[in-house]
Parts: C-alpha cells; structure tokens; sequence
C-alpha cells in the first residue's frame, strides 16, 4: 500500500474538487480523499498505477500548486532515465 499526502491551497473550491475527481477516477487503483477544510489530499494506490509527475502534471493543469507533505514512496519517486555521456 503506497500513501501519499498532499497539500494544495484553492483545493476546497467546488469546480477544483470536480476536476479531481474527473482525473483520479481514472487512474486503477487509486482510491482518494480530499480534506476541503485543510486543502488535503490523501492518496492511497495498492501498487504504483502513476508516477509523482503525473500527479503534479494533474494538480498544475488545475491551477494549483501540490506540495506533498512528508516523505514521496519509493516506488512514485522519479527514477532517472537519463544516460551518462561517455567521453572519446
């Protein structure tokens, strides 16, 4: 079980709540809560169905900006897909 908490001030808005839900809702696996009086949300997914980015990705395309509180799970932090450059 991967538990992730974050906080994005504007979140308790009607129409940003509704944008979420358009959005998690898809994602297999991830089951949320959104705590409108501390603009909170808590996310819990059984594996990693999404990755950190795309999480911020949804919450930037909604206009807000995600701070996760605490520590991001190994398994949704971002791996390095990048190459070392070798010298000639």
């Amino acid at each position: 079980m991967l538990e992730l908490e974050i906080y994005a001030a504007g979140v308790r808005k009607l129409d940003k709540i509704l944008a979420l839900e358009l959005e998690f809702n898809s994602v297999q696996g991830l089951r949320y809560k959104i705590d409108s009086n501390h603009d909170i949300v808590y996310l819990e997914l059984e594996e990693a169905a999404i990755s950190i980015s795309q999480i911020r990705s949804t919450f930037q395309n909604l206009g807000l900006n995600a701070r996760i509180v605490g520590s991001v799970p190994p398994a949704l932090a971002l791996k390095g897909k990048t190459e070392r450059l070798q010298r000639s």
